[in-house]
């Protein structure tokens, strides 16, 4: 499409195309992708899957049976679709045009290994202007809400098995909550903080189907020194000494 760009992954000759006037996938991701730790064998699924980057990143970084990613916007998924072929992903990523509410009439209860999700941040209790917009819908919870997320990530998941999201602190009480009403038992956390001096801005957790009450609090990430830098942590990560963030 004219209005769309092939951006180079630096991983592998892995590629994603991303529309600069809709939504880009920023540094969220990564760390999420680089957060989630998979076997050869697991079923994977991703709720919200946007431009596809976190199955191709994980394509890129681990081994997997599977994964199947959920996405309800038609035009970003077809673009998900489209970058899942040009990486000659096909056999390893799915990309299923539906609402990750509707999970259940894809597969049966208790039949996955790992669910992944980069969810809307912002709740709509303050009204968005334009619930159509590509934008409003990947950071808004207008078409799903973290409790639809959580609610379905425990029906589809194994015993044992583990959801991975992200998420911003102040939304942590209620994550937490809803994850322990369905059986989810928070056992990783570790926050995100911009600079060594800002409190965090955003957290990682995992949470384990059936697991026992038993919490890890990891060492906070920092992203970038106070020269603005990014850290050594973050160049790790990403496994580069040139970072670009595309959001």
């Amino acid at each position: 499409m004219p209005h769309e760009r092939v951006d180079d992954l630096q991983l592998d000759g892995l590629k994603i195309i991303q529309d600069p006037k809709g939504f880009c996938f920023g540094i969220d991701a990564v760390l999420l992708s680089h957060f989630v730790k998979v076997k050869r064998t697991h079923q994977i699924v991703e709720f919200g899957t946007g431009t596809g980057i976190i199955p191709i990143l994980l394509a890129g970084k681990t081994e997997f049976k599977h994964l199947y990613a959920f996405e309800v916007q038609e035009e970003v998924a077809d673009m998900a679709s489209r970058s899942v072929k040009l990486n000659h992903l096909e056999d390893k990523i799915e990309i299923i045009r539906a609402n990750l509410k509707e999970a259940l009439q894809y597969f049966d209860k208790g039949t996955m290994d790992t669910i992944v999700s980069n969810p809307p941040y912002m709740s709509t209790d303050g009204g968005i202007k334009n619930p159509s917009d590509k934008k409003a819908i990947s950071r808004h919870e207008v078409l799903c809400t973290l409790e639809d997320i959580i609610v379905n990530a425990s029906s589809l998941l194994k015993p044992g098995g583990n959801l991975y999201m992200i998420h911003r602190p102040n939304r942590l009480a209620d994550l937490i909550y809803l994850c322990k009403q369905n059986k989810l038992e928070p056992k990783e956390i570790r926050m995100i903080q911009p600079y060594a001096h800002k409190k965090p801005n955003i957290f990682l957790i995992r949470c384990a189907k059936g697991g026992r009450s038993d919490l890890k609090f990891h060492d906070p990430l920092i992203v970038r020194t106070n020269q603005g830098d990014y850290t050594k942590a973050i160049y790790d990560i990403y496994g580069m000494e040139n970072i670009t963030v595309f959001e």
